[in-house]
């Protein structure tokens, strides 16, 4: 395997995903690290959060990591080799009221690597931008509907659900 400090970030995220898959641990990586893949490092984070679809002890994840190299640093899960850090957030998967319907599948040469599709990346950025009017996360989500295809009507509806359709209006100006 290629070494952990050479990999970027999507490569440690598929690396991360693969090795907890074979121990029977499934995640999707969400948050700013799937808008730094798909922003092609526009933006870029270092925060790595997978939201487990099942429930797995924090003692059996902490060793199963640590065949890794990753040790256990309050909440988070870091490494010597590398400024990117994992996070393990509460479940469920869902963004907004919504349980996630799809799950985004891409290979690196590191691994496979389930995580938010684009368009599920901007409704999570984008609930942020609801939520606590957080302008950094509406460029987020500017940032990944200008690199990839995205489903607008399908935004547009659940910011429907979210009543907030006036906040989608300033989303698709951009």
């Amino acid at each position: 395997m290629k070494p952990i400090k050479e990999m970027n970030i999507g490569e440690l995220a598929a690396a991360v995903c693969t090795h907890l898959k074979q121990h029977g641990i499934f995640c999707v990586l969400s948050g700013g690290a799937c808008v730094t893949i798909y922003s092609k490092n526009q933006y870029q984070s270092y925060d790595l959060d997978f939201i487990e679809t099942g429930e797995t002890d924090r003692k059996t994840l902490k060793n199963i990591l640590a065949e890794l190299g990753f040790f256990e640093e309050r909440r988070y899960f870091r490494h010597k080799d590398t400024e990117y850090f994992l996070e393990f957030p509460a479940g469920p998967l869902a963004i907004g009221s919504e349980p996630l319907a799809h799950i985004h599948e891409m290979m690196f040469e590191t691994g496979q690597l389930s995580l938010l599709s684009p368009t599920d990346c901007v409704k999570d950025r984008l609930a942020a931008y609801y939520i606590w009017n957080d302008l950094q996360a509406l460029e987020q989500a500017i940032m990944v509907a200008q690199n990839h295809r995205i489903d607008l009507k399908e935004i547009q509806r659940w910011s429907g659900v979210e009543r907030q359709l006036d906040k989608f209006e300033s989303f698709k100006k951009y």
